[in-house]
């Protein structure tokens, strides 16, 4: 009965993170800010109290973040770069082909570069940098998959957080988003899913999410 009530209390915990990540980023994606906070502060503090209160509420999070940041550390930083690269790769040819093959597809991937406001590139690199490259990993895959992956079995955990990841983008009203969300969900959930580090992931989406908004970008 005690492992019971554990499992239950562990579900439900898992239940009102995800709950309380709709009610961060929906709103996010619909408003892109509010008040003094713009869509990268938000973004940044969101993450910022997630992660927070994951740590404090899971103690196999925070043991689970320290092991994998002690082991071999320089030959997942050299993982997670060539992950980055490869999502890079497959993205350049998504933007050239969409933008060939469906009229609205320029605009809304013009759009997703709205998204900047009047941040300058330095704050949004620092930003990506530190908070949120590193945040969405630690939290969609490292704390919210893992937990779903307990719960419901690895498969359907990885696709429950993917799709979760996925829904939050729909109130942007960006289908191009959208789908950018979703492949890059499947992807990042899949890497999480096949090495279990959360440092691949938070190289891979901080090399990522740099190169493709301030770098490189795919805006026309």
């Amino acid at each position: 009965m005690t492992l019971n009530n554990n499992e239950t209390r562990s579900s439900i915990l898992t239940s009102l993170f995800a709950l309380a990540a709709s009610m961060f980023f929906i709103p996010l994606f619909i408003t892109r800010g509010a008040g003094p906070l713009d869509f990268w502060w938000w973004m940044s503090a969101s993450l910022l109290i997630l992660i927070a209160a994951g740590a404090v509420l899971d103690g196999d999070y925070r043991d689970g973040l320290r092991a994998d940041l002690a082991e071999n550390p320089a030959s997942k930083i050299g993982l997670g770069l060539a992950a980055a690269l490869a999502l890079y790769i497959v993205f350049a040819a998504g933007n050239f082909m969409s933008r060939h093959i469906f009229d609205f597809a320029g605009r809304n991937i013009d759009a997703v570069y709205g998204f900047r406001g009047g941040a300058s590139s330095l704050r949004i690199t620092v930003l990506m940098a530190i908070v949120i490259g590193p945040g969405e990993e630690l939290f969609w895959r490292a704390f919210l998959q893992r937990r779903l992956s307990q719960h419901l079995g690895r498969w359907m955990g990885s696709a429950a957080a993917t799709a979760l990841y996925t829904a939050v983008h729909l109130a942007s009203g960006n289908l191009m988003l959208v789908l950018a969300a979703m492949v890059c969900g499947i992807f990042w959930g899949l890497l999480y899913f096949r090495f279990k580090s959360p440092l691949i992931n938070m190289v891979s989406h901080t090399v990522w999410d740099i190169a493709v908004f301030i770098v490189f970008p795919f805006s026309a």
